[in-house]
């Protein structure tokens, strides 16, 4: 009889690792507390209006052809994509405006026409993130993260220094580029790694090369097709998804797993995967002695933002917008200081809007725009409706002042999500949304690990290997997959048969 394996989650992490345990030859049960699969990707639909409630921006798109791939599949099997062009727009003060094309000579003109000599510079900035984008891509972020010795090999060593590990990206932006909107520019990708730019590893300038290089895509119909199209595969290899499945509790005996205990009934597996929040798994489901790290230990630890988020049915066209859309009308320095330094509600925040009834037709009513706002913020706030009410008021004026048209009142529906929603939903610790920040102490083996101090419990998503990002997660899954191949071999199948 085949081993069975639950999986705690639905996520990117917990449906990409279902299904490569799924094709090694383990019966699979996905356990989702949720009525929706998906995690944070999941979609709502309310007055017509179609909306993702989580990740919006889909960057390098050869991890997702190479997920489907393990399983002899395409892409396009199971969800169309387009690139955007432009890639999306950045709006500073005085309603200056910086489009980002997606083709290559445009994009140089650009940078020339903001600061003469940049073209090569960036030539040059790019050619260097590639190298890192592919070794980190084939190396690094493959690697399960048990001990430093998994990176003693000649390749990676020999690569240390050109990886930049010990400098920030920060520091090699600016030694190459000085207009300041450039620089702005080349920072804002790592913000989605949790960490300003000064503390954040100058190998995520790799994510630089998946911005420009690698290109901003959109699955139409929302980025919740990427997971039915996950679920589907999942199906397809005989994986069992439980929606309304909350894990209440995870019994040990020995240091196994004998037992977990949920609000629809207990289960026996073999192996336990935690897709879900890391924290929550080990602190909220496992007693004490079975427990890795301690309260203190995930005190220290140094998460990632947290979000406010509006989901906005507008009921007319909203001008000038495109589909992914930043708001750098304020002071960055001064955002970024009160989310890391002295955590509190921010003075004039940044902020981001996703608007994919621009590029999207399916995703609102005729004549109808479909708005995402997001607002980073400290992970672990006061997070009361009159808070909210606040910034929506902030951020709508701003919006209203930059398209030249009057949108509140044109608002025909309306959902904030923020902390407690984190937390209600998802478990999140503190609230947080985007996981564990990628500071160099929280880098690949010196991350929470993803082998449980219980025998047969594992982790995967954004709190461990390789960390935040829908492209990570999906990696994490196929690791923490194969580490159980490894450890727990299935009959007449090897730990070859996960192709990770």
């Amino acid at each position: 009889m085949a081993k069975k394996v639950t999986v705690i989650g639905s996520g990117f992490a917990g449906l990409a690792s279902a299904c490569c345990l799924a094709k090694a030859g383990y019966t699979v049960t996905i356990l989702e507390k949720n009525a929706v699969a998906g995690g944070r990707a999941r979609k709502f639909e309310a007055e017509g209006f179609v909306f993702d409630m989580g990740p919006s921006w889909y960057w390098m798109p050869e991890v997702f052809e190479d997920f489907f791939k393990l399983f002899g599949k395409r892409r396009e099997d199971y969800y169309d994509l387009v690139r955007l062009d432009p890639s999306y727009q950045v709006i500073f003060p005085e309603k200056e405006t910086m489009k980002v094309p997606a083709k290559w000579d445009e994009l140089l003109a650009m940078f020339e026409s903001y600061e003469t000599g940049s073209a090569a510079k960036l030539e040059k900035f790019l050619a260097e993130a590639e190298y890192k984008y592919r070794v980190g891509i084939e190396e690094f972020v493959h690697k399960p993260g048990h001990s430093i010795f998994e990176f003693a090999d000649t390749r990676v060593l020999s690569s240390l220094f050109k990886l930049q590990m010990l400098s920030s990206v920060s520091s090699q932006i600016r030694k190459l580029f000085k207009n300041k909107r450039l620089i702005e520019l080349l920072e804002f990708p790592v913000l989605f790694l949790g960490a300003t730019p000064q503390k954040t590893p100058a190998l995520y300038s790799l994510m630089n090369y998946a911005d420009m290089v690698g290109g901003t895509w959109y699955p139409p119909g929302g980025m919740h097709e990427i997971i039915k199209g996950m679920v589907r595969l999942a199906e397809e290899l005989g994986v069992e998804i439980l929606l309304d499945h909350e894990v209440k509790k995870i019994e040990t005996k020995n240091g196994t797993v004998t037992k977990l205990v949920t609000n629809r009934g207990d289960f026996h597996p073999d192996v336990v995967v935690g897709s879900a929040d890391y924290h929550h798994v080990e602190q909220h489901l496992l007693e004490e002695k079975d427990r890795r790290y301690d309260e203190a230990y995930w005190d220290k630890r140094t998460m990632a933002p947290s979000s406010l988020l509006f989901y906005l049915g507008v009921n007319k066209r909203l001008n000038k917008l495109l589909h992914h859309n930043l708001f750098f009308d304020t002071d960055f320095e001064k955002h970024a200081f009160e989310i890391y330094t002295e955590p509190q509600w921010p003075t004039d925040p940044l902020f981001y809007v996703c608007a994919p009834s621009v590029t999207d037709n399916t995703v609102a009513p005729a004549g109808c725009e479909n708005i995402f706002i997001l607002i980073p913020l400290a992970p672990d706030l006061e997070d009361t409706e009159e808070l909210r009410e606040k910034y929506y008021n902030m951020v709508t004026e701003r919006l209203e002042a930059y398209t030249g048209q009057s949108i509140r009142d044109a608002v025909v529906y309306k959902r904030g999500f923020a902390h407690r929603d984190f937390k209600a939903d998802y478990h999140a610790y503190k609230g947080n949304a985007y996981g564990l920040a990628n500071t160099l102490l929280q880098t690949a083996f010196l991350k929470p690990k993803l082998k449980s101090k219980v025998d047969n419990l594992y982790f995967a998503g954004q709190l461990t290997t390789p960390g935040p990002g829908v492209p990570p997660s999906l990696i994490s899954g196929q690791v923490t997959a194969k580490e159980i191949a490894k450890k727990f071999p299935v009959e007449r199948k090897t730990a070859e048969t996960v192709a990770v």
